[in-house]
């Protein structure tokens, strides 16, 4: 099965919401952790996984594989995604 990178970086998109609600859920258990140690969790989970899917999507276009729109879609979301959280580990912490 030969999966297209437009489609894996959907799945990488995917991936990512379903560990920031996961996060979301649990977060009371991060309550004693250090501010470190949350930034790098909100990193290793929400943001590498995401920034990943947005290099895929940006693969996808110039590799110029079938459905576009679907590369454009999932470059989108995850860039969207990662600027996002990038901004609440740098900002918010």
């Amino acid at each position: 099965m030969n999966r297209s990178l437009a489609v894996s970086s959907l799945l990488l998109f995917g991936l990512s919401v379903i560990f920031w609600l996961a996060l979301t859920i649990f977060e009371s258990a991060l309550v004693g952790t250090p501010l470190g140690t949350q930034r790098v969790i909100t990193f290793l989970l929400l943001v590498l996984p995401a920034g990943i899917g947005a290099i895929l999507g940006l693969t996808s276009l110039l590799h110029k594989e079938d459905r576009v729109w679907v590369a454009i879609a999932a470059t989108l979301l995850n860039t969207l995604f990662t600027l996002f959280h990038m901004m609440i580990i740098l900002f918010a912490g």
